[in-house]
């Protein structure tokens, strides 16, 4: 057995800001809290700059939710037909907390307060998982585990999944750490997590479930631990393969997945980041193992967060890119991708079981500076587009259908076809949002409907600009990049017959 280490007390507290097990695991974070509140203020007070320094929170999908955030506003007053909403149990959370916000204050203020509370949770979430790995509050990680919150799966805007991630962060740590029926807590916390999106859930679960193993393992032990969840992992690949229609291709090498393209997103300047990160994290754990392997403390604490990110990776390995669910016309896409928000944080984990140092704060501090100035300078941007969208769709008569093919640069990771979408809020219909066709999410079309196209096949030709507008279609516009640099928009009256990109020009190709 791992012996445990002294309980926590304010003194510790104070001395070392140690976030280590006691009788109670809650009495130990109250402790914590009452002692570290301004330090947990100020840093939550820095995390939520950016949700405020544009107009608009630019996060590809987050258009999308805010833009049906309004739809089932108008379904709820009976102000459109054709349209309806079903009640979810899952993929549905962030989309309660913009309703909720929503009823009473305007979709803008709805959407930085939820935004804002999907950062805290993950951040927090994150961070609480570091410390039952570390046993102590290793401040230091918080430039890296910041970088992470504003990674690549936040600007998609998948908040759902983003949700479930942080909650489920939150659960895994209180049932790594926690005694007895404090347990019970991470339970309550899972249909939550299930609320936001089910592959949270499977997190959760696992990682519980390994840590507690692992914890009652002598560590000579671990590696037939590790071989059996390996062993698991490719259990499911195969069922997956069997019964499921899945996309097996990945884009990217394997390797690529390893945590750190999180900050991979607006252009290849990202990837000087993520470089420097990644050596950052592997050389200073490299010398950590080097300069302590004699030491029994640090390689108990370092084994298991290691083993939870070697799961991670092949999980990433044996996972298909998307699977198609049934009942679902939409696919869960981009698995690799979003597995790798989860391997990010199990990085911030083993820097946190490190001897902590000025140094690792001024190199991940140093690299976080420049990550957020480059997000400032790329969303600012997108902003300045979807200025010029909200400008060009109120040269129209009210309530008109609207189509929009936005493509961004060939070298970005993040989409932003969605700012037609929000900009349309008040004024116009994004005719070719694609979320009542794919059936995945609250608002459904009816066929025929005057709103939205139905049929999620052609929301998506759509969005790729190759679809041919139907007598029923018209009148509809189109907004379309007019300029080689893509950042210029215009827009126009589409007529039947003709392809809804012909205009458009898109220096990707």
């Amino acid at each position: 057995m791992v012996r445990q280490p002294k309980p926590l007390t304010v003194e510790s507290v104070r001395e070392n800001s140690q976030a280590a097990p006691s009788d109670s695991v809650f009495a130990a974070a109250l402790c914590f809290v009452r002692v570290e509140w301004r330090r947990i203020a100020a840093i939550s007070g820095l995390l939520l700059v950016p949700c405020l320094w544009h107009r608009e929170i630019e996060a590809a999908d987050l258009g999308s939710h805010v833009y049906n955030a309004w739809l089932v506003q108008l379904i709820r007053h009976g102000q459109v037909h054709g349209l309806w909403i079903e009640h979810r149990a899952n993929n549905v959370l962030f989309d309660y907390l913009l309703s909720a916000f929503g009823s009473f204050l305007s979709l803008q203020t709805a959407e930085r307060i939820s935004v804002s509370i999907a950062v805290l949770i993950f951040f927090w979430g994150g961070f609480a998982l570091v410390c039952a790995a570390a046993q102590r509050a290793p401040w230091y990680v918080a430039p890296a585990l910041a970088m992470v919150s504003y990674g690549w799966t936040f600007e998609m805007g998948f908040f759902n999944y983003y949700l479930a991630l942080g909650l489920a962060f939150f659960g895994a740590a209180i049932f790594w750490r926690g005694q007895g029926r404090e347990r019970f807590v991470a339970v309550a916390i899972a249909p939550f997590v299930v609320l936001a999106h089910p592959l949270g859930l499977f997190l959760l679960i696992g990682a519980s479930a390994y840590t507690v193993i692992a914890e009652r393992v002598r560590p000579r032990y671990q590696i037939v631990l590790l071989v059996m969840a390996a062993a698991i992992l490719g259990g499911i690949h195969r069922y997956l393969w069997r019964h499921y229609v899945v996309e097996a291709q990945i884009v990217h090498p394997f390797y690529f997945f390893n945590g750190t393209d999180q900050l991979l997103l607006f252009g290849r300047r990202y990837g000087i980041l993520a470089g420097a990160f990644l050596i950052f994290v592997f050389g200073s754990l490299l010398f950590e193992v080097v300069r302590r392997r004699r030491d029994r403390r640090f390689s108990v604490g370092f084994s298991i967060p290691a083993q939870l990110y070697l799961l991670i990776l092949l999980a990433v390995l044996l996972f298909p890119r998307a699977i198609q669910v049934p009942g679902h016309i939409g696919a869960i896409a981009l698995l690799p991708e979003r597995l790798t928000s989860v391997s990010a944080v199990l990085l911030c984990c083993l820097l946190g079981v490190m001897r902590p140092s000025k140094w690792h704060l001024a190199a991940s501090g140093a690299i976080a500076v420049v990550f957020f100035g480059f997000l400032y300078e790329d969303t600012g941007a997108i902003n300045r587009m979807e200025d010029q969208v909200a400008r060009l769709v109120r040269t129209l008569p009210k309530d008109q259908r609207v189509m929009g093919t936005i493509l961004a640069p060939e070298d970005s990771r993040v989409t932003m076809q969605h700012i037609l979408d929000r900009a349309c809020i008040g004024y116009c219909f994004s005719y070719g949002n694609y979320e009542p066709g794919c059936k995945m999410f609250r608002v459904r079309a009816n066929p025929g409907n005057p709103y939205v196209l139905s049929d999620y096949s052609l929301a998506v030709e759509m969005e790729d600009g190759d679809y041919e507008v139907q007598p029923a279609d018209v009148p509809v516009y189109q907004v379309f990049q007019c300029g080689t640099t893509g950042a210029n928009l215009c827009i126009h009256s589409l007529e039947v017959g003709e392809e809804n990109d012909d205009l458009g020009v898109h220096p990707n190709e």
